[in-house]
């Protein structure tokens, strides 16, 4: 998984030209990751959100307190963390200041304990 940070924008937003410029990057950044077989999903995040926290506690905003902001993610087929590394390495988002982090993304059934945890969890809700 690709996840793309930026530092939150103070004042000055993108002109339309600009945003025309910078979505053109990333479409053809998108394409070529389909076209390599690569591509698996993707998804921009909206700034707008809430965070739950112990005791019930609900905040306006997943990172309030923080200076940059995820702006979405990518999922990408690659056989390691390097391979993954490498197609990241021409994301637009760094052409901006933006940063990506690049996680592996472990299915569920892949842990041998979590088939008995969602056992005992659904047998719990039923």
């Amino acid at each position: 998984m690709l996840i793309f940070r930026n530092e939150k924008p103070a004042d000055a937003l993108p002109s339309a030209e600009q945003m025309q410029a910078m979505m053109s990057l990333w479409q053809k950044w998108i394409k070529n990751l389909v076209d390599q077989g690569k591509f698996s999903g993707t998804n921009r995040l909206l700034p707008e959100g809430k965070t739950l926290k112990p005791g019930n506690v609900i905040t306006d905003g997943p990172y309030l307190e923080s200076k940059e902001m995820i702006g979405g993610y990518l999922i990408v087929k690659a056989n390691s963390l390097d391979e993954a590394v490498e197609a990241a390495k021409s994301c637009p988002n760094l052409l901006y200041g933006g940063n990506v982090e690049v996680r592996a993304v472990m299915p569920i059934d892949s842990d041998a304990k979590s088939g008995t945890f969602l056992n005992e969890k659904e047998a719990a809700l039923s």
